[in-house]
C-alpha cells in the first residue's frame, strides 16, 4: 500500500522535537525568526518537506505555526476540536510521515479547551456529539480519580481529562495505524505529547 522507505526523515525525531521547543522559546520571548514569507512560498511551490506534524485543537488561540514560530512549509498542522483521532486524521498523519517524511507527530492539547469542557458536561449538539463521544475514554479515566466534581467547573478535573485525552490519542495512533507503528518501531518517527497554556503561551512537552 505505502512504501515506508519514502520516509527517510530530513532530521531525527529528537531534532524535530528540539526545533519545536526552540520555536516556542522564541514565541514566549517575542523573538520570532526573521521570515520572508513570500520567498518561502516561492521556495516551496514545487515540493514540501515538513519535519513535524502537529495534531491540535481548532481553538483560535492554538495556531501551531505561531506557537512554534514556524515558516511556510516547516510543519503540517492538523486541527480538530478536542485534538481527537478520526479515520481522516489517521490518514493525514500517515501521509505526513510515510509519504512526506515528517519525523515527529506531536499531539497537543491545551488549557481551557471548550471541547474538553463540553465532554466533561456530556454536551450533546448535532455533529459535535460525535467529537464529544471520542473524548469519553479520557472522561472515564478521569472519573476513576474523581468521585465528585465531575464537571467543567472543576479545573483539576478538566485538566485531568485534557491530559488523558492527549495520552489516549497517542495510544490510538499507535494501535490503529500499522504504518505509523512500523515507522515508530524503526526509529524514523517519534510521537510526542504536549500541552499549550492559553494564558501564558508556553508549551509543556512530555517527550515521546
Amino acid at each position: 500500500m505505502t512504501d515506508l522507505a519514502k520516509n527517510e526523515g530530513v532530521i531525527t525525531p529528537e531534532e524535530a522535537l528540539l526545533r519545536l521547543k526552540e520555536g516556542n522559546f522564541r514565541f514566549l520571548n517575542n523573538m520570532p525568526q526573521n521570515k520572508d514569507l513570500l520567498t518561502e512560498v516561492d521556495l516551496t511551490k514545487d515540493m514540501q518537506t515538513p519535519y513535524a506534524v502537529i495534531l491540535s485543537c481548532m481553538d483560535s488561540r492554538t495556531s501551531a505555526e505561531l506557537i512554534f514560530d514556524q515558516g511556510v512549509g516547516d510543519i503540517f498542522s492538523i486541527r480538530i476540536a478536542g485534538n481527537v483521532v478520526t479515520d481522516g486524521i489517521l490518514g493525514s498523519l500517515e501521509f505526513a510521515t510515510a509519504i512526506a517524511g515528517a519525523s515527529l507527530i506531536l499531539v497537543m492539547g491545551h488549557t481551557s479547551c471548550g471541547a474538553i469542557k463540553g465532554a466533561c458536561d456530556n454536551v450533546k449538539l448535532g455533529y459535535l456529539s460525535e467529537l464529544m463521544h471520542r473524548i469519553e475514554p479520557a472522561v472515564e479515566m478521569a472519573n476513576a480519580l474523581f468521585a465528585t466534581g465531575r464537571s467543567s467547573k472543576n479545573i483539576d478535573y478538566v485538566s485531568a481529562v485534557t491530559k488523558f485525552n492527549v495520552e489516549y490519542a497517542m495510544a490510538e495512533i499507535r494501535q490503529r495505524s500499522t504504518i505509523i507503528s512500523e515507522l515508530v518501531k524503526s526509529g524514523k518517527v517519534g510521537i510526542g505529547a504536549a500541552l499549550y497554556d492559553v494564558a501564558t503561551g508556553k508549551v509543556i512537552f512530555n517527550g515521546f
